[in-house]
């Protein structure tokens, strides 16, 4: 987590067996499920096996169950263990139960936004210390607003919302939902691609087969890179001098981008 992740691989808290697997798979960061993946029955058992595999030495998030189930005060003993660099917050509608979390000795936050509620909240939600970017719980939004359409372009005006929030806030960009088409690299392109467009840094994944795809896509193209770097030769060999790159004018905008990308590159 010293860098802002791109990919956050879910593995079930309920299956020990496959925690050294998924810190094996390259994401950027590993999320260990003790909520969604785990059956009410599970619980228990599956919260007991993370607590007896966390060490210094493995780095993960953690997400616990809500604030509004039973299982939310015994999730949050965990929450302040060695190797547990951040916790995620499910279903979070009020900085109240952020709040609890930092208490419980958590050292930073993701909140996911996964309802009209938590929606209505995100400027009190983004501003609550300890923080560290927000999530998109698309597919529990989309359940909790009705929606069925499953092409997801209802969505873009809350993705645009998530973005500018996290920008106010100065949050890390904030993490889109998940692809759950986990065989379909083409959907899962795209599904990046727009994410990226719109602003957004990362991307919850449910297989180690999507891991590369989300990190490859959010990273710059070798067309970007070129780009960016004949924008900043041009530009140093204008002396200040309005000059074009491509048929296009290179402003001061244009000259903050081609370096915002070659200093992605330097930290990928």
């Amino acid at each position: 987590m010293s860098r802002v992740a791109r990919s956050l691989l879910f593995v079930p808290g309920s299956r020990p067996d496959r925690f050294d697997k998924a810190l094996a798979a390259c994401a950027d960061a590993v999320v260990v499920d003790l909520e969604d993946a785990v059956a009410p029955d599970d619980k228990d058992r599956a919260r007991d096996a993370v607590a007896a595999w966390l060490a210094a030495s493995r780095s993960v998030v953690l997400r616990i169950n809500g604030a509004e189930t039973a299982w939310f005060r015994r999730d949050l003993a965990l929450c302040g263990r060695a190797g547990v660099a951040a916790v995620m917050l499910p279903k979070t509608e009020r900085a109240e139960d952020i709040a609890a979390v930092r208490d419980a000795g958590a050292q930073a936050v993701l909140p996911l936004i996964e309802s009209a509620a938590g929606f209505a909240a995100l400027p009190a939600i983004a501003g609550a210390p300890g923080v560290q970017r927000l999530a998109f719980g698309s597919l529990d939004f989309q359940v909790d607003l009705g929606m069925r359409d499953a092409l997801e372009d209802e969505l873009l005006p809350f993705r645009s919302q998530l973005v500018l929030a996290s920008r106010l806030a100065g949050l890390q960009p904030p993490v889109d939902g998940v692809s759950t088409a986990i065989d379909d690299a083409d959907r899962l392109r795209d599904d990046v691609l727009r994410a990226r467009r719109l602003g957004f840094g990362g991307k919850l994944c449910i297989h180690p087969r999507q891991v590369d795809g989300v990190n490859r896509h959010f990273a710059p193209s070798e067309a970007e890179r070129a780009w960016a770097r004949r924008v900043l030769d041009a530009a140093a060999a204008s002396g200040g001098a309005a000059v074009a790159v491509d048929g296009k004018m290179v402003d001061k905008p244009v000259i903050l981008r081609a370096q915002s990308i070659l200093a992605e590159v330097q930290r990928s």
